[in-house]
């Protein structure tokens, strides 16, 4: 990944160092492909899904510097179709060979960007599906601009051989390149593609439903009159940035950490860390998105069957988008280009694919003493660092903020165009609320869960679940008493676990062997924001598959080959992987190297004001201290410097 900077001031950039953290080079990618293709453990016909680092043992990357250079390694996701199969492979680039080779034999590696491009060829060329756009009074001149989506099979695969790569294909009407297609979906026509056979396998027309009237295009010439008294915002930083930019090590105030882009769950934190006091002091070794689904609450044919996990089936890193200055990003900014593999096992770079800023978040604390006639404030600022990624027909913007008292937030925003379906006029759907005049959008949720391997003061942590509850009558005589009840959460069976508002319940990570000033264990505690579960059915096809959405939080022990809450391969897996596996083991958790799973997100149910792009709707999670500093960490803070000057 390289670093840019977009502003007029001057740059904070220091010089690049080397870290068995960094992401893979585009030379390192060229020479990881060029080893797996000389390798001969797969046939000429493959697919490049994915290729990220694999990642070295903590314990080499906590002894960076100690112990010499560690071993660089690059992690392959591969289709091959000649033999009807993924292939999951482990490239040494320091020793030039295939280290590990693993034929996938549950599920299926995720989609590659050129397979998807395939099938949408294969259905425009496909006679049947000719055929239903001819009966809508649809030509061969309309073809073109047909809009093709291809859709992962959400647990329900026609009949094809085994090892096949299998896809839905639905289809919305354009009248110009530039039209938005979810205006018009041709509701009824759903073809069934084999991509490792290059054929479709059928298609279904359950009957014609008019196209919706209107269009649904946004762009400032066809929307109307737009405001004329938004005046400019500006935001400058006349002095510079408050951070510091060494390749991939980012250093803010008082916090320390990493980050890069995996191809399958985009942006990654790693080793972060606060100075207290003169120490450098570990809070978590890596934090990122490990799934998402999106599953679909419509019973019809054209939805049903529609549950799309964005990171594992089709690689959510990967569809980053490529950042604006003024746009997506506002201020004094530095951007980070990400550099990942195409189908071929070319380098591709996206430039300013991630977005590094500070921006003011009013007061920190403030307090006025009236005795005296004083009074301090400071002013709270946080660090972004962020990501846009296009998957179809959203967008999920991932936002990790780190704030001056030693919070740390992650925030998912979301927006784009929801998923549409024609209806007959007249018609209003039991679970597709109309958005626009014959036009509806089914409800559906978006599930995300977050893996968090804490390292907190060291690696051996516990977890307890925090309930506030009233004192028993004996001891609270006037029923006003209410205390924190910790619960240990000593292994993983007992720590599957829900959100309850109620309790005001929130989870907290402590390390046993360490103690602040009070002699309490030092800590973290988890404070969820919106945290929905699952709706489906527990016997549904989605809840075999995303079982990590039967709860909000998991613990597990510590293993590195657990990074995906519903496995390595859901794309076509009967369901089962993941989370749900994982604890079967029932490991112990206190006083170990753990890790803390958390899944939220939000239910929606689309309204009018959601068409033709929906606003943003925002979900996440805090982090916040507890006991881990000996007072106010922010105190140090200086006042703003005008000192509050009235105006």
């Amino acid at each position: 990944m390289a670093v840019s900077h977009a502003s007029s001031q001057s740059s904070n950039h220091t010089t690049i160092t080397q870290h068995p953290l960094d992401p893979l080079s585009a030379e390192e990618i060229t020479q990881a492909a060029a080893i797996l293709r000389q390798s001969g453990v797969v046939s000429e016909e493959i697919y490049f899904c994915s290729m990220a680092l694999h990642e070295p043992p903590k314990e080499a990357v906590q002894q960076v510097g100690n112990n010499g250079p560690v071993d660089r390694e690059a992690r392959v996701l591969l289709y091959d179709r000649g033999n009807a199969q993924g292939v999951d492979v482990i490239v040494s680039l320091t020793h030039h060979k295939v280290r590990a080779y693993e034929v996938v034999s549950d599920g299926q590696v995720h989609l590659s960007s050129a397979e998807l491009v395939r099938a949408q060829n294969l259905v425009k060329a496909d006679p049947d599906w000719q055929a239903a756009m001819r009966r809508r009074g649809l030509n061969e001149s309309d073809f073109e601009l047909i809009q093709v989506d291809t859709w992962v099979t959400g647990g329900f695969e026609p009949e094809a051989p085994a090892g096949h790569r299998l896809l839905r294909g639905i289809s919305y009407r354009r009248t110009h390149p530039a039209d938005n297609g979810y205006a018009r979906p041709i509701e009824g026509v759903i073809a069934y593609i084999d991509l490792t056979g290059d054929r479709i396998l059928g298609v279904d027309d359950d009957g014609i439903v008019p196209l919706p009237p209107e269009h649904g295009n946004y762009s400032p010439d066809v929307v109307g009159p737009l405001r004329t008294d938004l005046r400019p915002i500006e935001i400058t930083q006349p002095e510079g940035t408050s951070f510091e930019i060494d390749g991939h090590d980012i250093r803010w105030q008082k916090w320390r950490f990493r980050i890069s882009m995996h191809p399958i769950q985009g942006l990654v934190l790693h080793t972060v860390s606060y100075e207290d006091e003169g120490r450098v002091r570990s809070i978590l070794h890596r934090a990122a998105l490990s799934e998402m689904v999106v599953p679909y609450g419509d019973p019809g044919p054209a939805h049903h069957w529609k549950n799309v996990f964005d990171a594992g089936e089709v690689g959510l890193g990967r569809m980053a988008n490529s950042l604006t200055l003024g746009c997506d990003c506002l201020g004094e900014i530095h951007y980070v280009d990400v550099t990942y593999c195409d189908a071929e096992g070319n380098p591709v770079t996206i430039p300013q694919a991630i977005c590094l800023h500070e921006e003011d978040y009013g007061i920190l604390w403030k307090h006025t003493d009236a005795r005296s006639q004083t009074s301090e404030v400071r002013r709270s600022r946080r660090m972004v660092v962020s990501s846009i990624h296009t998957v179809g027909n959203y967008e999920y913007g991932l936002f990790w903020y780190f704030y001056l008292d030693g919070s740390l937030q992650m925030e998912i925003k979301l927006t784009g165009i929801v998923q549409t379906s024609a209806v007959a006029p007249g018609d209003e759907p039991e679970c597709l609320p109309l958005v626009a005049p014959q036009l509806a959008a089914p409800n559906h949720q978006h599930l995300f869960n977050v893996r968090l391997d804490f390292d907190l003061d060291g690696v051996n942590n516990s977890v307890y679940e925090v309930d506030v509850e009233p004192l028993p009558r004996e001891r609270n005589p006037h029923g006003n008493a209410f205390a924190a009840r910790p619960t240990l959460l000593a292994h993983e069976a007992m720590a599957q676990r829900d959100t309850d508002p109620a309790r005001n319940r929130y989870w907290m990570v402590v390390n046993p062997n360490v103690h602040n000033a009070l002699g309490q264990p030092v800590g973290y505690k988890l404070t969820p924001g919106s945290a929905p579960r699952l709706i489906a059915s527990d016997d549904s096809s989605v809840a075999q598959r995303a079982g990590f959405t039967r709860h909000n939080l998991w613990v597990t022990a510590y293993d590195p080959a657990e990074q995906h809450a519903a496995g390595d391969y859901p794309n076509q897996h009967p369901g089962g992987a993941g989370l749900p596996a994982y604890v079967t083991q029932d490991r112990p958790l206190e006083n170990r190297d753990i890790v803390m799973w958390y899944s939220f997100g939000v239910t929606h149910i689309p309204r009018p004001e959601d068409w033709p792009v929906m606003p943003v709707e925002y979900t996440g999670f805090l982090l916040q201290p507890v006991g881990f500093f000996n007072r106010n960490p922010a105190l140090d803070v200086p006042p703003s410097a005008h000192h509050c000057e009235n105006g």
